[in-house]
């Protein structure tokens, strides 16, 4: 006589697990794309979902009978797989800016192109460096730390409880000026090569003026940014070495301080 409710409450915890897994999932650079198929996502998500239902040693909160009860556990797991996604993102936009920056300072900045991943126009320079830095990323297994931060979540985080904290969010305001600082860091040697450039054919315009600046500057900016953007590409590699050192001990202090 019991059957049947025992596998409704197992059913919910297993709809709760799908969403925090899905939204992570979705969140994340590279299987957010739009060359891959929607079935395909929904496939993966729910083959995550199973191996992790039947894996996970967790109590699953008690069930509330009403539906706003139910709306807020489900808002609750909505919110946990977004900011787990969030924390990942930030540092690829941070890489996609960096390339925004140097493109602009090339010259580049009229020249964009169509992202097949996001659906918009973005610069030359910044849709390299992101798929670049997406490409060492799966190199260096971060999608299994990642796969691994999401089996950590459902043992640190009750399935269906969150709290929220001014911890949290401080977490979140860090991580975003992170990006800032990210894009200058790994930027840092072609936006000062370029900046050197722009000053010395200024000195040059004020000691020559009858040189056309317009059309011997504009050459020699492309080739040393193009230089100094492949020197950026270098430092990716090794920026990107150093945050997957630290990106599971950055997901599970932001799962801790989720923990209800």
């Amino acid at each position: 006589m019991n059957f049947l409710p025992i596998q409704y409450q197992e059913f919910k915890a297993f709809f709760l697990i799908l969403i925090r897994v899905s939204v992570i999932l979705l969140m994340f650079p590279f299987f957010s794309s739009r060359v891959i198929p929607v079935l395909a996502k929904a496939g993966l998500v729910l083959i995550i979902t199973i191996i992790l239902f039947s894996v996970i040693d967790n109590k699953v909160v008690e069930f509330p009978d009403t539906l706003c009860g139910m709306v807020q556990m489900i808002t609750a797991e909505l919110i946990i797989g977004m900011i787990l996604g969030l924390l990942v993102q930030i540092v690829f936009e941070g890489i996609r800016m960096m390339g925004q920056l140097v493109g602009f300072q090339t010259g580049f900045a009229i020249t964009n192109i169509l992202d097949p991943q996001s659906g918009i126009q973005v610069s030359i320079f910044s849709n390299m460096a992101y798929l670049v830095a997406m490409v060492i990323f799966l190199i260096l297994n971060g999608h299994h730390i990642l796969l691994n931060a999401i089996r950590e979540s459902f043992e640190i985080i009750n399935v269906g409880s969150l709290s929220l904290d001014r911890r949290i969010f401080q977490e979140i305001i860090n991580a975003s000026g992170d990006m800032f600082v990210i894009a200058i860091k790994i930027g840092a040697p072609a936006i000062a090569a370029l900046l050197f450039t722009k000053v010395v054919f200024g000195l040059i315009t004020k000691l020559i003026p009858q040189m056309n600046i317009m059309i011997v500057a504009f050459p020699i900016q492309i080739v040393i940014g193009l230089i100094f953007f492949g020197v950026c590409l270098n430092v990716i590699f090794r920026f990107m070495e150093r945050y997957l050192g630290d990106l599971g001990f950055l997901l599970i202090n932001t799962m801790n301080c989720l923990k209800a």
